[in-house]
């Protein structure tokens, strides 16, 4: 991939690729912090426990945190899982999220192979419970469950559209609560199912032993489509995410149909692939001829022609882009699903029960979503439904 932008998108890219190159992962942790690309910054218990206090989550967690390690796991399995309900389940904290996680990924993808609206709802309401969590208004707000226990998804505007997830949410709760899970812990294990559920995407490393809330949390902290680079920039370095690890965490676009943003619209795609996990978001973005049907947020645009992010937003471009994205987005969202937790410390990974990692994926109805793509024809209805339910396109 030829690409000449600046310093920070070129370690952008080399913080990726460490996550598969174990010698790039060496120079990354000899690299001093101030001129790594990803975030850096401690935050909730780890930011004021010593390291001889740390257990091994909080060590693993620190690391990932500081760019020391990859926040992104494609290999791991869990393997002889005890049976739902008996004691030796019950004894490993990560059984029972093993049951969890498959019964999530059965509804999150549609029979074409591309991962579906309960998939995309997941990852959004992943971003907006955490994403009320900033240093100006904390202690409030974060990964604590809130969007759902305090009926946030249906009394603030900016959760339009994810009433239908909320309610998802609530249901594998009443299921499985009596198992002492958290809504916040369902929330931020929801979200990485579904990024892993849509192909290419990666298994994002997942802990678990959040604590819930049922307190509002502070308004004016999740972003608009609509944003500028300079708000946008500031919104999220008072979360700890600097402008390169903004460009990854939007990357999250690429499965994306929008509906609210412009109603007449509803259902047109973020890119030529919704519901996989590609790169194919960075570069239509910056496309003047893109299809037809591919809508563009305002705030994308503009992250992609600001001089802060225009140059890690290039350094996704392309297929040579999937891997340091994969990797820069891991690292980021384990940082973001972490958000006002202060028990890091005491937490447990559990990144074993994940679906697999699905590496290529090929669209069975190629001709067809092209086809839509093409067409600016707002009355297809029915086959923007097919696609946001992750099924094939039929035009019978």
């Amino acid at each position: 991939m030829k690409y000449t932008g600046s310093v920070t998108a070129a370690l952008a890219l080399m913080a990726g690729l460490s996550c598969a190159f174990p010698a790039m992962e060496e120079l990354m942790k000899k690299m001093p912090a101030e001129k790594r690309a990803g975030s850096t910054e401690l935050i909730g218990d780890l930011a004021t426990l010593q390291d001889g206090q740390l257990t091994q989550t909080g060590k693993d967690v620190k690391a990932i945190l500081q760019g020391q390690a990859s926040g992104m796991d494609t290999t791991s399995s869990y393997k002889n899982v005890s049976a739902k309900g008996t004691p030796e389940c019950a004894k490993d904290t990560c059984c029972i999220w093993k049951y969890i996680a498959d019964d999530m990924r059965k509804a999150m993808v549609g029979d074409a192979g591309r991962c579906n609206d309960v998939a995309r709802g997941a990852v959004r309401l992943g971003f907006h419970d955490a994403g009320t969590w900033s240093k100006t208004t904390a202690p409030g707000g974060g990964a604590d469950g809130s969007t759902v226990l305090a009926g946030e998804c249906e009394t603030r505007s900016e959760n339009n559209g994810l009433q239908a997830i909320c309610s998802q949410m609530r249901q594998w709760f009443n299921q499985y609560k009596a198992f002492n899970i958290t809504m916040a812990d369902l929330i931020q294990m929801g979200a990485n199912v579904g990024t892993v559920a849509c192909p290419l995407g990666p298994r994002v490393r997942s802990f678990v032993g959040r604590k819930d809330s049922s307190t509002p949390s502070p308004q004016g902290n999740i972003p608009s489509p609509f944003d500028g680079a300079d708000k946008l920039i500031s919104l999220f370095a008072d979360k700890t995410i600097n402008a390169d690890g903004l460009v990854a965490l939007v990357g999250a676009h690429s499965t994306a149909q929008q509906r609210f943003v412009d109603p007449k619209r509803a259902g047109d795609p973020l890119d030529t692939t919704p519901g996989v996990w590609d790169t194919n978001f960075y570069g239509e973005v910056l496309e003047p001829k893109a299809p037809k049907r591919v809508f563009k947020f305002q705030s994308d645009i503009a992250l992609s022609n600001d001089s802060r992010t225009s140059g890690t937003w290039k350094a996704f471009v392309g297929t040579g882009g999937q891997g340091p994205w994969d990797g820069a987005y891991s690292g980021e969202y384990v940082r973001l699903s972490l958000l006002g937790v202060n028990n890091i410390n005491d937490m447990t990974e559990c990144t074993k029960v994940l679906p697999p990692f699905t590496p290529t994926f090929t669209s069975p109805d190629q001709p067809q979503l092209s086809q839509f793509l093409n067409n600016n024809n707002t009355a297809e209805t029915q086959q923007s439904s097919q696609l946001m339910g992750g099924n094939k396109i039929n035009y019978v």
